[in-house]
């Protein structure tokens, strides 16, 4: 008999994967944590019936939510990572030698343990000494903070469950507050390819427009997310993504990535017509 993990995308679209085998489930204090063995995607996580990460296609999020602030502003070295409790973003940011430390704020401590025991790929790097985990609600640690990180990435689920708090005006007000003067915030920006997930991209663009000077999104493909489309936000007090890109003084480096690269960089800012138009439909 075969198994097979669907997700719903829309009322009129399933994505499915076949499964090898199921490695964990469990249900913790927020949400339903399953993780999967599957021939063609590796180890898969899901919560509450959604695909967090797959082993196959990680790098392509954890590459474009990670470098491209890093290669805007290279002088980043404090960092508060919002979510992110597979640990893939951390793994990234790990490989900086010049940031100086890392806050991870993850509200269940039992997907990072999972993660850690079944995921390793992208967990290998929470225990790096300039790693700070917190278990706590993103929405109150971060009403704490003032001009203390240049960078902040939200690396949340979908606006639904635990992560709902973190796509609302007081959120992203305090993740400016956070920020020094000169700070960047990221966030998982949805995407606008099927009707019901505009709104709530319109909804978070509208409120990061209302705050920050400089605001911009870009894209990558990421094939185990509804659609294949995904966007991301970006947003400054200070540098423009474009006109402020470091591109000689990333690729000196020498980081080796297996998605992200300085022309990809500017690529990504330059979106399809009809998701131009969604954004220009926010209105201020």
């Amino acid at each position: 008999m075969e198994l097979w993990f669907t997700e719903q995308h829309t009322k009129d679209v399933n994505f499915s994967i076949r499964v090898e085998k199921q490695l964990y489930s469990s249900q913790s204090d927020f949400q339903k944590i399953d993780i999967f063995d599957t021939k063609e995607f590796g180890k898969i996580l899901t919560l509450d019936g959604y695909i967090m990460v797959t082993e196959k296609d990680e790098f392509i999020y954890h590459d474009m939510i990670t470098h491209v602030p890093m290669a805007t502003n290279p002088n980043i070295k404090k960092v508060l990572v919002i979510g992110a409790g597979d640990g893939g973003t951390i793994r990234e940011l790990t490989r900086y030698s010049t940031i100086e430390q890392i806050d991870m704020v993850e509200i269940d401590p039992m997907v990072v343990s999972a993660c850690q025991e079944y995921i390793p790929q992208t967990a290998c790097k929470l225990t790096d000494e300039r790693v700070h985990i917190y278990y706590e609600d993103g929405l109150k640690f971060v009403r704490t903070k003032n001009n203390e990180y240049d960078l902040v990435i939200v690396d949340s689920t979908d606006p639904f469950g635990p992560g709902e708090g973190l796509f609302t005006k007081e959120f992203y007000g305090n993740c400016y507050n956070a920020l020094t003067e000169d700070g960047i915030l990221v966030n998982q920006h949805e995407s606008t390819f099927y009707d019901e997930y505009v709104a709530t991209m319109q909804r978070a663009h509208k409120r990061i427009k209302e705050l920050f000077p400089v605001v911009g999104v870009y894209q990558a493909h990421i094939p185990t997310y509804p659609s294949g489309h995904w966007l991301f936000g970006f947003a400054s007090k200070k540098y423009d993504p474009i006109k402020d890109f470091h591109a000689d003084q990333w690729n000196q480096l020498g980081l080796i990535t297996k998605y992200y690269n300085t022309d990809l960089h500017v690529g990504a800012f330059a979106v399809p017509n009809y998701v131009k138009e969604l954004l220009e439909d926010v209105k201020q």
